[in-house]
């Protein structure tokens, strides 16, 4: 059992004094408001930990890189570095990187993973790469669902490039099984789960697509790369007839455990697909950004009831906040209005839908027919037990109402970090860990 007590916290969707936050086992059993003051204390106000449902984390090694681009061009450099890494540089890196995830409040990732094999294709002997992703995100104390991404093609019938090779495994089938055997070789820790994820519609055919969905077990996460360029879109209606959300959905791949990443090119009838599904969408606004993809249509997807959530992606910033803000801006810039989503509905979509996206619940979950107090923001039991702690010293957050600081607040202003009920402190030699990794990777001399 841990037990916290914070002098302010968002509990019910509102900033609750002198809280009391009782754990066991890695989740919230007790939040007790206008409690006596503990010895476990923190100053500053707590908040539930940000999920972070989208990342590739060895993309931490192209940050800041290419310009006069476009995605493509991009893709072809994140090929090769890709192929630069052997389990130990993987290791090293993400460590790193999952460190700064945790010192800027994410508490938990999901890891969409597919660089499995050697450059050549060779398989490792034992599940190498994953367990180098999977060990570094233990030692950094993040939780990880391993999203194990089968990954077969390069376009819809097009055989994978030399420079994709150690991304695939031959076949649905193959892949199956070595995501089979990848569950009984993962450590046994409270702060791992295995999920899988199918590449794109460029990747897995929708028969492949299809098979692979019910090879997983039930309430398995499943994430999937969808419409995050209008070429995809494209060439998915040339191959298939139909688009990409569409195929998805006659492959029996849309529901209430699915994720579908970026969705930014929809039509009026993806949006209803994936809604009535009850499937969850992560965006990534600073990657979406970055790399020229479009904005998404998040005000159409609110209105429809449809889950949001932020993932990293190519870690182009490592800051929940930021991801956030840009979400909201980006849809105030598309509509001419403020507040599409809403500060108590951004504190959800970086906090508990997060959780359901890389974490699903045993049972499905339902529509929601309207908002009651277990839906608003905040801490409460039978939550993770995952807190972040902000300092509101910062002249940023001067005057804002806490509640508000997903328009307002960074990553700089994060104080502490709990994860399953356990203090992750800051690790002093991560950047110079970072460093050394990602010079070697580039071939710079230190």
């Amino acid at each position: 059992m841990s037990e916290w007590f914070f002098p302010k916290a968002l509990v019910g969707g509102q900033i609750a004094h002198n809280v009391r936050i009782v754990s066991g086992e890695g989740v919230i059993t007790e939040v007790t408001v206008d409690a006596p003051a503990s010895r476990h204390s923190f100053n500053g106000v707590a908040v539930p930990g940000f999920a972070n449902t989208h990342s590739h984390v060895f993309h931490r090694g192209l940050r800041g890189a290419g310009a006069g681009e476009d995605f493509w061009s991009w893709r072809s450099e994140m090929y090769r570095l890709a192929n630069r890494l052997d389990p130990d540089s993987y290791y090293r890196l993400a460590r790193s990187a999952f460190a700064e995830m945790v010192a800027a409040g994410y508490t938990s990732v999901g890891e969409f993973h597919y660089v499995h094999h050697q450059p050549d294709g060779t398989p490792y002997p034992h599940h190498d790469m994953e367990l180098a992703v999977v060990n570094a995100a233990v030692d950094a104390g993040i939780r990880i669902t391993l999203l194990d991404t089968c990954y077969l093609h390069a376009g819809p019938g097009a055989p994978l490039g030399a420079d994709q090779a150690r991304f695939g495994d031959g076949s649905v089938e193959e892949w199956l099984e070595r995501w089979d055997a990848l569950r009984d070789a993962l450590p046994a820790s409270p702060v791992v789960r295995l999920g899988a994820a199918l590449h794109s519609v460029r990747a897995v055919s929708p028969d492949e697509m299809a098979t692979a969905v019910c090879g997983v077990p039930d309430r398995t996460p499943i994430h999937i790369h969808v419409s995050e360029q209008p070429r995809e879109n494209e060439e998915c209606l040339a191959a298939h007839g139909l688009t990409p959300t569409a195929v998805l959905e006659r492959a029996g791949a849309l529901s209430d455990r699915t994720t579908v990443v970026h969705a930014t090119h929809l039509s009026d009838d993806d949006i209803a697909m994936i809604a009535r599904s009850n499937t969850i969408v992560s965006l990534c606004p600073t990657t979406e950004a970055d790399l020229g993809d479009g904005i998404a249509r998040i005000k159409d997807m609110l209105d429809a009831g449809v889950r949001l959530t932020i993932g990293t992606d190519e870690d182009v910033v490592t800051d929940p906040f930021t991801e956030l803000r840009m979400l909201e801006s980006t849809a105030r810039l598309a509509t001419g209005t403020r507040g599409v989503a809403g500060c108590d509905e951004l504190w959800t979509i970086g906090c508990r839908n997060g959780v359901e996206s890389v974490r699903p619940a045993a049972d499905p979950t339902p529509r929601r027919a309207s908002t009651s107090d277990s839906d608003l923001a905040g801490l409460a039991v039978g939550d993770p037990a995952d807190i972040v702690v902000v300092d509101p010293s910062s002249p940023r957050l001067a005057g804002v109402d806490p509640t508000r600081w997903p328009l307002t607040a960074t990553a700089q202003d994060i104080a502490a970090t709990i994860i399953a009920g356990e203090w992750v402190r800051p690790d002093d030699a991560t950047a110079e860990d970072l460093r050394h990794v990602l010079d070697e990777l580039r071939g710079c001399k230190s």
